[in-house]
């Protein structure tokens, strides 16, 4: 029983031993395997060198764990295999087995497990009678060999072998645990098989990003620049990078001559670019003829291999050292437009990839060509369009100053026998110069909207900016409209938001826009219909609309009717008008920065508004004239009106007449002026705190002492016959122009009174047209001027020092001495004294024209559509202001 358990207990000892033991060596080789893991793991990202290191790995665990001398990876190439790595070969062995390669057949252990795609085991290698390598067993001293294969996939790559110098044959637990680490080696080498791909996929990417980067920076800047040759250089520069090549030129395809020119070139020297400029390329002779003309990419991997002689294009290149290159042509519809070339200095093809970029790049270059030509054309059609608008221009200018001269005069003197200044007019004669004077202005107007839009076009209008009350200037326009509407029964109103105060800007121009839709409203609306404007400050801007009930304007008519001599549909009978009052207006407003717009309903009526840019102003200071301190002489005028802003326009518009303007702001006041003044006349409003205008009328007429004082009554009441009865002598309905004001008192002026208005006031007319000397002369002498004329400016200069007039007129454009060389004459500069001068032409003025006359005259007019009266009442205004020179002892 003892020596049964004890037999018992041996066992068992032997058992945990055995056991332990085994234990041992799968933690071993769970070591090893882990080890070759962390490895493999730590090598996906480091290509060859990280395979290297599984592989040592492998070998070194497999030479340990399997109790071998030594441990070699060989890999698959081709016929034969390479030792890849290895763990405790000698370096005499290592060098042998490169000198002799190990070919892939049964005669070796590698070959067997390759081709079999087994493990193979030689116990002992001398009694292998297949076994054919006997010069590396005696130089390893191998006798028992082990080898299994490493696949990837379906396809064997190599082989792990294991020996040992001494006859022990390896067991199975021996083959499991090669078959691992083979199977590992063989994981190591796809990883860096699949590494490689990835790394050269992603290097393709990265060529093909790089490109299309290229691509798109080219089309940008097709897109963004009008420079040409900017373009052209980027393509060429850009190919020649990506193709990796030395240097290339983009060539431009001439029509007419056959021949290609050089246009931009990259990577070459100055003189070899000269040369290729010079060299006849052309398309029917050439190596870049013949890629163009057959649309195929061309190449030529060595100048050197092709036949002589070589065309001028080869021979310049060949000559400065270049060996290869490839054209590509540039085509757009079936048309050759040029040619990319790019070269090296090294001979070699080039690829198919570099021949598809490069192909990219000149559909690029074609769009590029394209539209540099079209650039140089366009170039060279606005070198003309600026040289025929130059003409038109002057041509404009010529017959603007040949017809207006003598407009102007049937205008002028028209004007003056309607004003009776030569005697009374019977109903068929006034009847007929009506007709004279509203055809003579309204071939003026034509002809100055023709002017001014030819101005515009050719970007030479300037605007005249001076700040100015913007109600007056809307006001100003209504009464121009005002006896034409109600002529018609249409009704004006106006709408303003509070004070609109001071506005910077071309106040004629802006005039003349209002006054074109004003004057539209009132044609195109029918009797009894309305007009009406509002006006209004929107933030930092002043809007102004009009909006008539009128017929209506058609959508598709809408933008067309801002068209050049363009109208919306009217009725024949309606139609009058030239066509460009609306477009002359919006490209006003579109100088000033504002825009002019228009809403309309068929049937209904129209709204045309615009919007000026206007930064917020301070009120006005009070009127300076509204201290009567006596220093304006002449007939005197109270002034009856408790608004300053009307009573100060009236003032103005009074004191440039010659008129003393005496203001009262309320009725007591008034009468107390008009009992101790004794005016002429009175100008009288209605509307006025405490006694009203009616209240002051009666008492004036009721007056032995004031009711001979004429009463000029200026009211919004429209209620003239009341007026009339209290004893009013004119009664005018507000808005009421300056022009309506003054010309209603000077009529109340008696001859001598008109006299003494103007009295001591003399003028130096000087122009060479005589019927503008008479126009002037007739227009003056009347109120009291004494007029001195002068044909041509030889003589100006003498007449004003003999004559020293209040004011000089003087016209610019005049034969042999112009008045520029009288002015500079007379005011070489600032600061010379003399008479103010005052220029009455119909030049138009440039910028270097107004800069000459800067400061040196009082104010500039044009003879186109001249208002005389208005004329005459600035020449006094500015005769009043320059103090007459003060004689000698």
């Amino acid at each position: 029983m003892g020596g049964f358990e004890a037999a018992v207990g041996d066992s068992a000892s032997r058992d945990r031993a055995e056991l332990e033991s085994r234990l041992a060596e799968v933690r071993e080789q769970f070591r090893a395997t882990s080890d070759v893991l962390k490895v493999l793991t730590s090598a996906t990202h480091t290509g060859q060198p990280g395979r290297d290191r599984v592989f040592d790995t492998v070998v070194d665990n497999a030479r340990r764990l399997l109790g071998a001398q030594v441990a070699q990876i060989y890999l698959v190439d081709g016929d034969g295999f390479v030792l890849a790595r290895s763990s405790g070969l000698t370096p005499e062995f290592v060098d042998f087995v490169a000198e002799h390669p190990i070919a892939r057949d049964r005669s070796t252990l590698v070959g067997r497990v390759t081709m079999d795609r087994v493990i193979h085991r030689i116990d002992d290698v001398l009694a292998d009678p297949g076994y054919g390598r006997t010069d590396f067993q005696q130089l390893g001293g191998y006798r028992t060999m082990m080898g299994a294969p490493m696949v990837v996939g379906d396809e064997v790559v190599g082989a792990l072998n294991v020996w040992r110098t001494e006859v022990d044959p390896f067991d199975e637990r021996a083959e499991e645990l090669l078959t691992t680490f083979a199977e590992q080696a063989a994981l190591a080498l796809r990883h860096v098989e699949l590494f490689a791909a990835v790394e050269s996929r992603s290097a393709e990417l990265a060529r093909k990003v790089d490109q299309l980067e290229a691509l798109a920076e080219v089309g940008a800047a097709i897109s963004s620049t009008l420079v040409p040759d900017e373009i052209l250089a980027l393509i060429v520069s850009r190919a020649v990078e990506l193709s990796g090549t030395d240097g290339g030129s983009l060539m431009e395809f001439d029509e007419q001559t056959g021949l290609f020119g050089v246009r931009t070139v990259s990577g070459t020297s100055p003189e070899v670019i000269a040369a290729l400029r010079a060299a006849e390329i052309h398309i029917d002779r050439t190596w870049v003829g013949r890629s163009a003309l057959t649309r195929e990419v061309l190449q030529i991997p060595d100048l050197d291999d092709v036949p002589l002689p070589l065309d001028e294009h080869l021979a310049v290149l060949h000559g400065s050292g270049w060996r290869s290159l490839v054209a590509i042509p540039l085509s757009r519809a079936d048309r050759v437009v040029g040619a990319l070339v790019v070269r090296r200095k090294s001979p070699g093809s080039f690829s198919a990839e570099t021949c598809e970029l490069l192909a990219a790049f000149a559909s690029q270059s074609a769009v590029a060509l394209t539209n540099a030509r079209l650039y140089q054309q366009l170039e060279l059609q606005s070198v003309e369009l600026a040289r025929a608008s130059r003409h038109k221009s002057e041509f404009l200018a010529s017959m603007s100053h040949e017809l207006r001269t003598p407009l102007n005069a049937v205008i002028g003197f028209s004007e003056v026998l309607l004003e009776r200044m030569f005697g009374e007019l019977n109903e068929r004669q006034e009847d007929y110069l009506q007709d004279i004077l509203a055809a003579g202005r309204h071939l003026l107007a034509l002809l100055g909207d023709i002017l001014d839009l030819s101005k515009i076009e050719a970007g030479r209008m300037e605007l005249d900016l001076t700040t100015f009350p913007v109600d007056d200037m809307v006001v100003q326009a209504l009464s121009l409209v005002r006896e034409r509407a109600a002529l018609h029964g249409i009704r004006l109103t106006l709408e303003t938001d509070g004070g609109l105060g001071a506005v910077t800007a071309d106040e004629l121009r802006l005039k003349e826009v209002l006054l074109n839709l004003l004057s539209n409203a009132v044609k195109f609306t029918p009797d009894g219909g309305s007009v009406d404007v509002r006006a209004w400050r929107d933030r930092e801007a002043v809007a102004i609309t009009v909006t008539d009930t009128g017929i209506g304007i058609d959508p598709a008519d809408q933008e067309r009717i801002f068209d050049s001599f363009q109208q919306g549909e009217r009725s024949a009978s309606s139609s009058e008008g030239t066509g460009l009052g609306l477009t002359l207006s919006r490209r006003i407003v579109e100088l000033h920065g504002g825009r002019l717009w228009l809403s309309s309903t068929p049937g209904e009526g129209s709204t045309f508004g615009l919007s000026i840019p206007q930064p917020s102003a301070e009120p006005p200071d009070e009127p300076v004239w509204m201290l009567d301190d006596g220093a304006v002489g002449g007939p005197t005028v109270v002034v009856i009106e408790d608004d300053p802003r009307s009573a100060e326009l009236v003032g103005l518009h009074l004191r440039a007449a010659g008129l003393r303007a005496v203001p009262a702001s309320t009725g007591e006041q008034g009468l107390d002026l008009v009992r101790s003044r004794d005016p002429f006349a009175v100008i009288l409003d209605i509307h006025l705190p405490g006694m009203d205008g009616w209240e002051v009328l009666a008492a004036l007429k009721s007056d032995p002492a004031t009711a001979a004082v004429p009463v000029v009554v200026v009211s919004v009441e429209p209620e003239r016959g009341r007026g009339f009865a209290l004893g009013a002598t004119e009664y005018l309905v507000k808005p009421v122009s300056g022009d309506h004001l003054l010309a209603a008192v000077t009529r109340l002026l008696s001859p001598a009174q008109a006299r003494e208005a103007g009295a001591g006031l003399s003028v130096v007319v000087v122009d060479d047209d005589p019927l503008a000397l008479k126009l002037v002369r007739s227009t003056l002498e009347p109120l009291g001027w004494e007029v001195h004329t002068c044909a041509g400016g030889q003589q100006a200069a003498d007449l004003v020092r003999a004559v020293a007039p209040s004011v000089v007129v003087m016209d610019l454009l005049m034969p042999q001495v112009d008045g520029f060389a009288v002015i500079d004459e007379l005011r070489p500069d600032r600061e010379s004294d003399g008479p103010p001068i005052v220029v009455l032409t119909a030049k138009t003025l440039t910028p270097q024209d107004r800069s000459r006359l800067e400061g040196r005259i009082a104010f500039v007019a044009e003879k186109a559509g001249i208002d005389l009266p208005g004329l005459a009442r600035r020449l006094a205004a500015v005769a009043a202001a320059h103090p007459a020179p003060e004689e000698g002892p």
